[in-house]
């Protein structure tokens, strides 16, 4: 029998039970594609990730992230709380200050900075790809439809649109806090209309009205391709997010093109979740995309395998 050892996280929080759940299992290298598939869908978190040897020795580890139904090429919140861990449990040493690490996943290689105060990890940070912007999605009134919304409650001065920086995801604009909070999401619609399609399967929906005076947006989630009902915290949506609202002036703009972000998220889950986001766009160009956050170690545990299954 091998025992696999693994520690539960809440990412995106100070508080447990807050922030978005992750399973980071520590023995990664020895398990096939298809046990981590398995493994992911049995604690049907809305993700897993296997930490394993880099492919190059410079860099500190290389990630397989996977949602209860596919693995995915880079996700957040498991690259956040990945990070933390590793630097919180001292497995790969830190210093005083800021640590920068490469971590290997699907889309290439993640830059990483882990900020230490003390004895403390006080945030972790990860630069995105730059942001690639999709086609704007014209059906008004089937995005209405999905969401259980009125044509009304959409804020049509800004395109739906899928935006990725490695997941591609559709984004919304909706006018109001509480059409946001009275969202009941249409599973029925989701698969005649936007299912079949990678550009709109993931479906982000967001409000410039907050809970936090300290936050920009108020935002959910939905990804029942991922195997994910909804989302109290999503690291990979949060970066085009942030693209989003710069490249529509959602959000002012800024002399020097630098912008500071905060999405809450996960209020409706009970899960209340904090990502910051910061964008560097040069006239057209953008330069730089990095979320980061705080994570809280939650509980460790161990996972039996019979010797048939490996």
């Amino acid at each position: 029998m091998k025992v696999l050892n693994y520690s539960l996280l809440d990412v995106f929080t100070t508080i447990p039970f807050g922030g978005n759940q992750l399973a980071v299992f520590h023995e990664g290298d020895s398990l096939s594609t298809e046990m981590m598939q398995k493994i992911a869908r049995e604690l049907n978190l809305s993700e897993s990730v296997f930490l394993c040897s880099p492919s190059n020795t410079a860099h500190q580890k290389r990630l397989r992230i996977f949602t209860p139904q596919m693995e995915l090429p880079m996700a957040g919140h498991p690259t956040i709380g990945a990070a933390f861990l590793l630097a919180d449990q001292d497995l790969i040493p830190t210093e005083e200050g800021t640590n920068e690490w490469l971590l290997e996943e699907i889309v290439g290689n993640i830059p990483v900075s882990v900020y230490k105060e003390g004895d403390l990890i006080t945030k972790v940070e990860m630069t995105q790809p730059l942001p690639v912007f999709g086609e704007h999605y014209s059906g008004t009134e089937r995005v209405a439809e999905l969401l259980s919304l009125s044509v009304e409650d959409l804020n049509t001065d800004f395109p739906v649109q899928t935006v990725s920086t490695g997941v591609p995801f559709l984004f919304i604009a909706v006018r109001s806090l509480s059409a946001v909070q009275k969202i009941n999401f249409r599973s029925d619609v989701w698969e005649k209309h936007f299912s079949r399609n990678e550009a709109t399967q993931h479906i982000f929906v967001f409000t410039t009205e907050t809970e936090q005076p300290s936050s920009t947006v108020h935002s959910r989630m939905f990804a029942p391709a991922m195997g994910i009902p909804e989302d109290p915290a999503t690291g990979a949506a949060s970066g085009p997010l942030g693209a989003y609202l710069v490249e529509h002036a959602v959000i002012p703009a800024t002399e020097n093109g630098k912008y500071s972000i905060r999405s809450e998220q996960g209020m409706e889950m009970g899960r209340p979740s904090f990502i910051d986001i910061t964008i560097v766009k040069t006239g057209q160009e953008f330069q730089q995309i990095k979320i980061g956050g705080t994570s809280v170690t939650v509980g460790k545990g161990q996972l039996y395998l019979e010797d048939s299954l490996l």
